[in-house]
């Protein structure tokens, strides 16, 4: 079985750091990447760690995972809300699916209160900010190794 879980993540992300620092403050995602990478391979793991703000790109990593992946972490930003295509790959994926969001998405917006993606993850890590990667690739890590 593959030790590879995949660090998905969606539209804007980006640019973490400097898109409202008040909501999901001043780390970057080049940050979040290289914390995550040393917290797996601790754990005995590999990270293959990607954004993109293309919804058809997000699908198709959520297709290669389902050969590569023992496991997906997705942040999926704004496709959260409307991607019926992301859910619908995500369905197709078996192994444990973590969603994951930097901020307290039930503390904000109306708008940001009905995630699609919720009703296929295997669990939800929301509002611990960029530490809630590295809280996910030990729950992750725990998941896989029950399997």
């Amino acid at each position: 079985m593959t030790r590879t879980i995949f660090v998905l993540n969606g539209p804007n992300l980006n640019l973490l750091g400097e898109r409202e620092p008040a909501i999901y403050g001043s780390t970057t995602l080049a940050d979040i990447r290289d914390k995550c990478l040393v917290k797996a391979d601790s754990l005995g793991f590999t990270i293959d760690f990607r954004q993109t703000n293309f919804e058809g790109e997000l699908v198709e990593s959520v297709h290669q995972a389902r050969t590569d992946a023992c496991g997906i972490i997705i942040n999926p930003a704004g496709y959260t809300f409307t991607s019926i295509a992301l859910l619908d790959a995500l369905k197709m994926f078996d192994p444990p699916k973590i969603e994951l969001h930097i901020s307290n998405v039930h503390a904000r917006e109306s708008i940001y209160h009905n995630s699609l993606i919720s009703s296929v993850a295997t669990a939800i890590m929301i509002g611990f900010g960029a530490d809630g990667y590295e809280l996910a690739i030990q729950a992750m890590a725990g998941m896989v190794k029950r399997d």
